[in-house]
């Protein structure tokens, strides 16, 4: 059976190449400039030559290094146009393609998973060519045994080791690596992967999310999650959902197309804890479909975030404090909420002032969730020569709120890379408990390139 490489040093000289190789290739500019090519062209091909590369090395090594790309194909939304352009195809197909395993470990992984005579004891079909190749796993077509086509998901021999090295390793080369993906930091991405990380190598808890998720969305007329048919420690077994991948809307979808994907995303986002009493926390594309009757269908429950309860009131009561620009009694909520660490001071006013971007998908019926709202968004937010930026360093993300900050702004990440227009006021009054909101003030100004911003 060939395993993911498993040595530490063998997965960081692969990782260490990418700084390396982006060293190089800026001195190949450099060299290019000096002989008169112009500028802006051989940037421009300097950045091309270094997105192939990070496709071509985090793909090849599978595991943590390409769970890191994934997560930075999720966020290129927020990057200015002129740095992104360059890795969004090559990031994106991070998303739902990797170079996949040879058929005779697929075989050999059949075999010790699910018996020695799996493929007539289990399945009427086995196709040997992957449908889709990630992080962890592959997965490849199949007909049941009882005749319903199956996808049928394997995880990677070795990953577990190579998952943690390659992480630990990327967290050690992620200060020398500021030049391949410009404006990311990939430390923080990092540690956030570590954390999550055995959770999305047990494939029973996987299925036990999924079962979890279909017996919740079951009969839903606009989501649709895959049943789980059999699964083991390194196999799951599922429903086969045909249908378009949200990367191809991402890409090439119609205006028509965008709206309805990213109300279904919208809706799965917000209705997931109360209805599953969990959020889906793996959004990027690769996981989404839109079927031929329009519904959404979900893949990949290895990443979970249980809310037994449903979203905290206090979310929607905060957001009405905030539209109905109360700040004294918002910032109260924010501090009850432990937003606002209590020797902390802060003027009610200016934290108001300072959240008002954050509002804008409230702030009218209908908003376009766009890459240029949100880099303008990161604009308002990180540039300390912003008014009121320092009331940013003053706030405290509590851990009730942790996982549901991850997942919602991932989540805005790929809504703004759909760039739908969405009745999110309405969706998220429906769907967030303690939402109570004033009416529309049509006065406002939402455009990220004007006053509001």
């Amino acid at each position: 059976m060939t395993d993911l490489p498993l040595r530490g040093v063998t997965r960081t000289v692969k990782l260490a190449t990418l700084p390396i190789g982006y060293a190089g290739r800026a001195a190949w500019a450099v060299g290019k400039r000096v002989g008169g090519k112009p500028a802006e062209l051989v940037a421009q091909e300097l950045q091309a030559r270094t997105a192939e590369q990070v496709f071509s090395v985090l793909g090849q090594l599978k595991g943590g290094a390409m769970k890191v790309g994934q997560a930075l194909s999720i966020m290129e939304a927020a990057l200015p146009e002129e740095m992104v352009a360059p890795y969004r195809a090559t990031l994106t197909r991070l998303q739902d393609a990797a170079p996949p395993m040879p058929a005779d470990t697929v075989h050999a992984i059949l075999a010790d998973q699910l018996g020695p005579r799996w493929r007539t004891s289990k399945f009427q079909s086995f196709d040997d060519t992957p449908a889709a190749a990630a992080s962890i796993g592959q997965v490849h077509r199949a007909v049941w045994r009882d005749g319903r086509d199956v996808a049928v998901k394997i995880q990677y021999p070795g990953v577990a080791k190579a998952l943690m090295s390659d992480l630990t390793q990327l967290a050690r080369v992620a200060r020398l690596a500021g030049g391949l993906v410009p404006g990311i930091d990939v430390g923080p991405i990092t540690a956030e992967l570590i954390d999550r990380m055995s959770e999305e190598l047990d494939y029973s808890l996987e299925a036990a999310h999924q079962k979890s998720f279909a017996r919740a969305f079951r009969n839903h007329p606009r989501i649709l999650v895959p049943e789980v048919l059999a699964h083991s420690e390194k196999v799951i077994v599922s429903e086969w959902v045909p249908g378009r991948p949200l990367a191809d809307i991402i890409a090439e979808g119609t205006s028509h197309d965008r709206d309805e994907a990213a109300r279904l995303y919208l809706e799965l986002l917000l209705s997931g804890p109360g209805h599953a009493g969990a959020l889906h926390a793996d959004p990027h594309p690769g996981n989404f479909r839109i079927t031929e009757d329009g519904r959404l269908a979900v893949f990949d429950f290895g990443a979970v975030n249980r809310l037994e309860a449903g979203l905290p009131p206090a979310l929607g009561e905060t957001l009405s404090l905030a539209l109905r620009g109360e700040a004294e009694a918002m910032t109260q909520r924010l501090r009850e909420e432990g937003f606002i660490r209590p020797s902390i001071t802060i003027d009610p006013e200016q934290l108001l002032e300072y959240l008002r971007p954050f509002l804008a998908p409230l702030l009218t019926e209908e908003f376009t969730f766009s890459r240029e709202w949100l880099r303008g968004l990161g604009a308002r937010v990180n540039d300390p020569r912003q008014p009121n930026w320092s009331v940013g360093t003053r706030l405290n993300l509590p851990p009730d709120y942790l996982l549901i900050h991850r997942v919602w702004l991932g989540g805005i990440g790929v809504l703004c890379q759909i760039g739908g227009t969405v009745p999110g006021r309405e969706m998220i009054a429906d769907l967030v408990p303690g939402s109570d909101f004033p009416p529309v003030d049509n006065s406002v100004v939402t455009d990220p390139g004007e006053d509001f911003l």
